[in-house]
């Protein structure tokens, strides 16, 4: 893993404006993977993305951290099914040779 693409959770908190328990309770709950290095937590540069969907899903649209967990989840789910549908679309074009 490369140290320059990690953020510290520090940074984070400054440049969005958010307490550490937040950040500590999304990689407690498995939301985003919080990375401890020699006594810093940090938050891989590509798990960013969520971390602010996240963000805007609570301060933004004011939703509780088990309705985050819960949207979450129902998110992932359909990601699964749309990606099945996908998969499933592709087999039956070649089967009806479109």
């Amino acid at each position: 893993m490369n140290f320059e693409e990690l953020i510290s959770t520090e940074e984070l908190c400054t440049r969005y404006r958010v307490e550490h328990t937040f950040i500590r309770y999304l990689g407690d709950s498995g939301l985003i993977e919080v990375i401890q290095v020699e006594q810093k937590e940090y938050v891989h540069c590509d798990n960013l993305g969520d971390f602010e969907k996240l963000h805007r899903l609570h301060y933004d649209l004011e939703i509780n951290l088990e309705g985050i967990e819960a949207i979450h989840h129902l998110l992932r789910q359909v990601e699964k099914l749309q990606k099945k549908n996908r998969k499933l679309r592709n087999r039956l074009r070649l089967y009806e040779g479109d």
